[in-house]
């Protein structure tokens, strides 16, 4: 399975910010859309990615306020990303070596969407949920003449 069939199953609409946005401005986009991150672009180009995690991070070091702090401050400057091609297996790996929840899928330098670590684990347990589904049914239709050519234990 690759990233593309994710962002097939997932949709394409894509949430950014600018880095010179302020950061109160950002976490209540991400607050009303209910998503854990924005992709930081700047002049259509990749920026940085900011997550909840960064959020938190420059509240607790302004002392419980995000103040004037603006998006490109606490941003993730180096994001981990993912080809449409690449195998999720792969992400898988990254994913955890990096403990990264959301990677920005790009195409050449085109931003072509966002996975989450919840959208991999949802990719993996459908596949193989339908991989159990097939062998279940190869299994109950295994033909008779095998079995009854087939020594007993």
């Amino acid at each position: 399975m690759k990233v593309s069939d994710i962002l097939k199953v997932k949709g394409n609409t894509l949430y950014t910010v600018d880095p010179q946005q302020p950061l109160a401005r950002a976490t209540h986009t991400m607050s009303d859309l209910d998503i854990g991150s924005l992709v930081v672009m700047h002049q259509g180009q990749l920026a940085g990615m900011l997550t909840f995690r960064e959020v938190i991070k420059a509240i607790t070091a302004n002392g419980g306020s995000v103040g004037d702090t603006v998006v490109g401050a606490v941003m993730d400057k180096a994001p981990l990303t993912s080809s449409p091609d690449t195998d999720v297996d792969d992400v898988r790996r990254m994913m955890l070596a990096r403990h990264a929840r959301y990677m920005p899928v790009m195409d050449g330098e085109q931003l072509m969407g966002v996975i989450s670590f919840y959208d991999v684990a949802r990719s993996v347990v459908e596949s193989q949920d339908f991989e159990n589904r097939m062998l279940k049914a190869y299994i109950r239709d295994w033909p008779q003449e095998e079995d009854a050519a087939r020594p007993s234990a």
